[in-house]
This record gives structure tokens, C-alpha cells and sequence, in this order.
């Protein structure tokens, strides 16, 4: 985690951007497919911009994580898209490889984090990541927000996370009649900014309902207590039996 200083810490966050982190967002990867998340991809896009308007002096991309792919990456670190059978490489923040430093793979959400910066020609703001298991505590990542929030005068988060996969009967977790209501709940928050009602919300629902995103969401919201921020809801569909969200909050 970050480093901090406990409640002493001042919250700075300025704007974040809230993407989905499916392999498929990547082209190259969707392969025939592509163009059925046109629309998703320019959501993104349009979320990335929010932050370039921002003026952050820091940009933190946070996202799910295995375990070998939990804690800090810094400028420069490498993502690959091999596993998904693509020989694609992104380097985060560090745009045709300049800066780039060796050293342990981004976890997949966080490489797409770094190909959608790569693609929004993102320069000049520092970038960072971190790296979250989904059993993190509530209230660890809510800390963890809090100090990223702290760490410069005016910091921007790049959000990655999916909703429930349990849509449908064709998604990776079968049909769940409880996960249309969890993702419309979601999709409000996310949609209003409401840092305090997705503190709140209850591991064991998103766990059993494959939610990827809920403890990415929780460092968001601790990040914002006490910003104010807006928020605006730019895609709300489940296209392939899993909730995909993208929301700009500035």
C-alpha cells in the first residue's frame, strides 16, 4: 500500500474515471469481435478525457488483482495481452516505451488500464498502479483510497472493475436472479458519485455475484470522502451476461 499518515491524511482527489476491465475492451484480442464493444470503447475514452481535463499531478490505475499481482507498479511497467493469445505488449504511462522499467507484470485489469492510457495518448501526468485483491477488507480499501488521495495535491484515479458476471444463463456464472438489481445499484453509484453507499457495500453479495470490481471501487471511495465530486454514468449494458460500467467523476 501507499505510504500515509493516518487521519491526518487531506483527500486531494480531484477526478477519476470508472472503466470496465474485460480482455475483450483490447481490439486486438476481441479479434472478429471487436465491433460489438465499439460503443464501450469509446465510453472509455471519453472517461480517460475527464481525467486529462483534471490537471492531476498524479494518475493512480487501480484495479483487481491475483495475488502475484497485488501491491504498488510504477511508471514504465509492463503488461502483456500474450495469455489471451495476442503478442501485445503496454507499457503504463510510458507511451512507445519511453521510461520503461523492467520488473513484474501488471495484472491483466491493470494492463487495460495502461492500453486505454496508451490510447488516449496519455503524457506529461506521473502514472502509477495498484494492484487489489477482491478479499481485501472494506475498510483496508477505503485506508488505501485515503492515502492515494493524500499522496499529491491533486490526484486523478483510473478505476478498472466489471460488475456481476451472473447475468445471464451464458455467463461465466450461470444466471443469478439477484444480480440485475445488485448492478442497478451499482450503476447508481457509481453514476452519482455516492462514495458513502459504495463503502458500504457488502462483500458477500459481490463475491457470490463475481463482481471483479468491488474492491477497486472501495479504494475509490475512500479517495473521495469529502470531495464532492459529480458524477456522470457514460455506458450501462451487460453484453456478454456481465455488468460493464463506465462513469466519470470530476
Amino acid at each position: 500500500m501507499p505510504p500515509g499518515g493516518g487521519d491526518t491524511l487531506r483527500n486531494m482527489l480531484v477526478a477519476a474515471a470508472l472503466c470496465p476491465c474485460p480482455p475483450l475492451l483490447v481490439p486486438e484480442v476481441a479479434g472478429g469481435a471487436a465491433a460489438e464493444l465499439d460503443d464501450l470503447r469509446a465510453a472509455c475514452a471519453d472517461a480517460v478525457g475527464v481525467l486529462a481535463a483534471a490537471r492531476a499531478d498524479r494518475l493512480v490505475v487501480v484495479g483487481p488483482a491475483e495475488p502475484e499481482g497485488r501491491g504498488a507498479f510504477k511508471e514504465g511497467a509492463p503488461g502483456s495481452f500474450s495469455g489471451f493469445g495476442v503478442d501485445l505488449t503496454v507499457r503504463l504511462g510510458a507511451p512507445d516505451g519511453e521510461g520503461a522499467t523492467e520488473g513484474r507484470q501488471l495484472p491483466p485489469s491493470l494492463a487495460i488500464g495502461a492500453w486505454l492510457l496508451e490510447r488516449a495518448d496519455w503524457r506529461g501526468t506521473p502514472v502509477s498502479a495498484l494492484g487489489v485483491g477482491e478479499p481485501l477488507e472494506p475498510e483496508k480499501c477505503l485506508g488505501a483510497g485515503r492515502q492515494l488521495a493524500a499522496s499529491a495535491d491533486r490526484v486523478a484515479l483510473l478505476v478498472m472493475g466489471d460488475g456481476s458476471a451472473c447475468r445471464t444463463v451464458k455467463a461465466p456464472g450461470y444466471f443469478d436472479e439477484r444480480a440485475e438489481g445488485f448492478d442497478a445499484d451499482l450503476a447508481r453509484m457509481l453514476g452519482t458519485a455516492d462514495a458513502a453507499a459504495l463503502g458500504a457495500l457488502d462483500e458477500e453479495p459481490a463475491e457470490s455475484l463475481m463482481v471483479s470490481g468491488r474492491s477497486s471501487w472501495q479504494v475509490l471511495a475512500g479517495a473521495a470522502e469529502g470531495t464532492g465530486l459529480n458524477g456522470a454514468l457514460l455506458y450501462e449494458e451487460a453484453p456478454y451476461g456481465v455488468g460493464y460500467f463506465v462513469a466519470a467523476w470530476s
